[in-house]
């Protein structure tokens, strides 16, 4: 294969995802910004409230809206020598040496990586519900791995 040939590289995120988290986190917002204007500061009840409450209740908003955002940023990047994404929190690195297939089952919300110790990787930024969008990135993830494996057919250390 000659390097003109190679497959281009990849990036792919949860769009679905990410707007749905959009739209919520903005829903948690609006939410706490009306509970935040309906405490009016007042000293003749059990509880006193106070303008200090009325931030407190935005400021908790703002917090659960990060919160619900950070649940999309899930993201797969994958180029000639290796991959790399980053689940929800943690972040990994592979080289294609250690990864012996790109999975995505009918039946499966997400793509996947079968590695030569047998595990398997889950990929969160390429789901299901993104249609062609997945199946585009998980074909790129295969054409990928395919060239790599072609370029460099030795079998891979034992332990990554």
């Amino acid at each position: 294969m000659s390097d003109d040939a190679a497959p281009a590289p990849l990036s792919a995120v949860p769009r679905l995802m990410r707007l749905v988290c959009a739209l919520l986190g903005a829903v948690v917002v609006a939410v706490m910004l009306y509970v935040a204007a309906g405490l009016k500061e007042t000293t003749n009840t059990v509880v006193n409230y106070r303008v200090s409450d009325q931030v407190a209740m935005v400021g908790l908003g703002l917090v659960l809206a990060a919160g619900i955002l950070f649940l999309g940023r899930s993201r797969v990047d994958a180029d000639a020598d290796g991959i790399r994404f980053r689940n929800i929190a943690l972040g990994h690195a592979l080289p294609w040496t250690a990864v012996r297939a790109v999975a995505f089952e009918r039946k499966s919300p997400w793509a996947s990586l079968i590695l030569e110790n047998h595990d398997e990787v889950a990929l969160l930024a390429i789901q299901a519900v993104d249609g062609e969008r997945a199946v585009a990135a998980v074909e790129g993830l295969r054409a990928l791995h395919a060239a790599a494996r072609a370029r460099d057919p030795q079998p891979p250390p034992l332990l990554y």
